[in-house]
């Protein structure tokens, strides 16, 4: 009896809560004067790392695992200066613009971000770029290894009950790739899985920051071909 070829498609998604958060902000001034603008800029400087030091103290005394231990950084001030246009054409005087970016991170059950943007933005000077959710590299590996596994097994089950439908229920797995790689396909899908992140943040009451961390997707997809006896 000819052997039988079956080429199908496995998949697998795993859904992960958030290891943490990455706020990021800016630290900025402008103006007329230069070293006004700059002396501005380093004064909210300096707030912004009290801030920071003060959070990172109390968010580490609370906890009891390293992991929750902010960390962050702030780039060193940048200086810049233009004349912008005005609606009638003409330009406008010098303007001087002093800034940093910066970035912070807290554990992502959204509680520590909340808070520390509510500190961060409290100060005219500060603006807040955006909040990040991510899985720690150790949880992403796992996951990663966790639904390719799974994927794989998913293929294999297709294969088996197509074989089956046939009278062909022994099978043997000759070619195993990432999606649309079969037959020198190309790159297709990708060889690693996709990971989807997604948060949503918006204003309360209280005229602070509600943030709602949406679980980190993990996906992959694998194409498998098999012989049925």
């Amino acid at each position: 009896m000819t052997a039988l070829t079956l080429t199908v498609r496995g998949s697998a998604r795993a859904e992960l809560a958030p290891e943490r958060a990455t706020v990021r902000f800016t630290v900025s001034a402008d103006g007329a004067e230069r070293d006004a603008v700059l002396e501005a800029a380093r004064t909210a400087l300096a707030r912004t790392t009290a801030a920071l030091e003060s959070h990172a103290a109390a968010t580490t005394a609370a906890s009891t695992t390293a992991t929750a231990a902010l960390e962050w950084s702030v780039d060193q001030l940048a200086v810049s200066a233009q004349r912008p246009w005005t609606n009638d054409g003409s330009q406008a005087p010098l303007v001087h613009r002093a800034s940093a970016q910066g970035r912070a991170v807290v554990p992502g059950d959204g509680v520590a971000a909340a808070a520390l943007v509510d500190a961060l933005a409290a100060d005219a000077l500060v603006t807040i770029d955006g909040v990040e959710w991510s899985l720690t590299e150790a949880t992403a590996a796992r996951a990663r290894a966790d639904v390719r596994a799974r994927a794989v097994a998913d293929a294999l089950e297709a294969a088996e009950t197509l074989a089956s439908a046939v009278g062909r229920p022994s099978i043997q797995v000759t070619a195993l790739a990432d999606p649309g790689m079969l037959d020198g396909g190309g790159s297709g899908g990708g060889p690693q899985p996709r990971f989807e992140k997604a948060m949503a943040m918006a204003a309360d009451m209280g005229g602070g920051f509600t943030l709602q961390p949406q679980p980190i997707v993990v996906e992959a997809a694998v194409d498998a071909r098999f012989s049925a006896a």
